[in-house]
């Protein structure tokens, strides 16, 4: 899962992102309001992490953007600010959650957890596809009920092909958002192939596939 924290204080910053990533989070991070339009406008997260008071502009403002541009993204807004009537307006412009400073990382990860499972999972605490049972809160994988060892590349993108079940994922957008954001100035996307090669063998008993569409990306597919 991939995660944006939009936060200017670097202290502040650097404990979020360190719990995040310890919980095996792609983290990503914006310290101003003008790299996290930016950011927002051209890549697409799990969750994002918004802090209202920016040095150059208001959280705020960045999701009625991110709205407006019908993005889907799991907002919660982090901040200091902690007035009834700010609590209100974010709530209402479609933020997800609301966590006032000062927090412990504890409750953080908590929340993102909570917000990732009500829009991916609906809520629910394991995702069951067919003979495929996955539990995002320890990352375990069975097929059969039996365990299948995945490395974390092979896991990412197991997830972010099953949270878009639904769609073609191109090869750029699975690339960018298991990888990172600086991954679009690669010159190839052989190391995709070859993590999809891996995965396709160790679920060669699921009842799903990962389907190439030829020079374009990749689908999952039910049986």
């Amino acid at each position: 899962m991939k995660l944006l924290i939009i936060e200017d204080e670097p202290e502040m910053l650097e404990n979020m992102t360190q719990t995040l990533e310890r919980q095996h989070y792609i983290v990503e991070t914006a310290s101003d309001y003008k790299t996290a339009l930016y950011k927002i406008g051209v890549y697409d997260y799990d969750c994002i992490l918004l802090d209202i008071t920016l040095p150059d502009g208001n959280g705020l403002e960045l999701l009625k953007e991110l709205k407006s541009s019908g993005k889907d993204e799991g907002v919660i807004i982090v901040s200091a600010k902690d007035s009834l009537d700010d609590r209100l307006e974010g709530l209402n412009l479609g933020a997800d959650d609301y966590l006032p400073k000062p927090f412990h990382m504890a409750e953080l990860h908590a929340r993102v957890k909570a917000v990732l499972r009500r829009r991916h999972f609906e809520g629910n605490q394991q995702i069951t596809l067919g003979n495929l049972v996955i539990s995002p809160e320890s990352r375990e994988v069975k097929v059969d009920d039996l365990p299948v060892a995945l490395n974390r590349k092979e896991y990412d993108i197991l997830m972010y092909l099953i949270t878009n079940k639904k769609r073609l994922v191109t090869k750029s957008a699975l690339a960018e958002h298991v990888w990172g954001d600086h991954i679009d100035q690669a010159d190839s996307f052989d190391f995709i192939y070859s993590q999809i090669k891996n995965l396709r063998k160790k679920l060669e008993h699921a009842t799903l596939t990962i389907e190439a569409v030829y020079g374009v990306g990749y689908k999952l597919e039910l049986a």
